[in-house]
């Protein structure tokens, strides 16, 4: 979208400065990659938010809570992590994050400060790409942590903000709420995608129905997938995947290859109810 500067009877420099603002405006409503400021020097002393460059008050509790006190943490911008600036939809938010950029990765968190359940999933690649995609709940407005653990046995955290206008955590998805939900529960459907013009890797999508019930709504209590694992046709291990209750209902996910792994690819796992995931995904 093209921004003129063709206002008449005012002056022209005023104009076109009011003109490149409406552009940048504009351009704040689209999903774009957060980069991280030069924070990744920690805190300066004082600062009650221990050098977080979102100024989050929860990430020093996070970080108490999610990591050994003798683990170092860096904000590191080489992580990529994309989200809409507005959650349009609280129950289902669209992320991506890729940390190849730091090497390789042992392992991945995935955290949100003002969440009730602040821990989303964890992520060990094996074989894959350390970048997923996948949709969460969010409760409200909130900073979103991606953090990579490091062959430098340094956690490297990248993040966005979200905007939202809240209660994702707290009212009950689509197949709680008509009923359906055990007619579908655990299937898998999947796909193999080849290397294209876009995109120089192999990647594999697939989805499990599940209502993954956070266990803040009355009468509903938490009920979700607790562990998948990604195989080949050799049963080597090709990801493993952790979610809690914040991922969102039927999760999707997306899982990026350097090159496409031997097939058929299965899908195991279990709930936390100890229902079985059992899967071949087509290729």
């Amino acid at each position: 979208m093209k921004y003129g500067c063709s206002i008449t009877r005012m002056n022209s420099n005023w104009a076109c400065a009011l003109c490149a603002g409406i552009a940048l405006l504009a351009g704040n409503f689209f999903a774009t990659p957060v980069q991280a400021a030069a924070a990744e020097m920690g805190a300066v002393k004082g600062d009650l938010t221990g050098g977080d460059p979102l100024g989050s008050m929860q990430w020093p509790d996070m970080k108490g809570q999610f990591f050994e006190a003798n683990e170092k943490t860096v904000f590191d911008s080489r992580i990529k992590v994309t989200v809409p600036l507005f959650a349009e939809d609280a129950m289902n938010v669209p992320v991506s994050f890729d940390a190849s950029a730091i090497g390789k990765v042992k392992k991945i968190v995935v955290l949100v400060d003002r969440n009730p359940i602040r821990k989303v999933l964890e992520f060990i690649p094996e074989q894959a790409k350390p970048a997923l995609n996948f949709r969460f709940k969010l409760e409200q407005a909130s900073p979103i942590r991606v953090a990579a653990l490091g062959e430098d046995n340094v956690w490297h955290v990248g993040y966005a903000f979200i905007e939202a206008s809240g209660g994702g955590c707290t009212v009950s998805g689509a197949t709680r709420a008509d009923g359906t939900w055990p007619q579908t529960l655990n299937r898998v459907a999947g796909k193999m995608f080849d290397a294209n013009q876009l995109r120089d890797d192999a990647r594999l999508r697939v989805q499990v129905s599940h209502p993954m019930d956070t266990g803040l709504v009355a009468g509903v209590p938490a009920f979700y997938i607790e562990e998948m694992v990604l195989q080949d046709k050799n049963r080597q291990v090709l990801a493993r995947l952790y979610p809690f209750e914040p991922v969102s209902e039927n999760p999707l996910f997306s899982f990026d290859f350097d090159k496409k792994p031997a097939g058929p690819i299965s899908l195991v796992g279990r709930d936390n109810n100890g229902n079985r995931i059992n899967a071949k995904v087509t290729q």
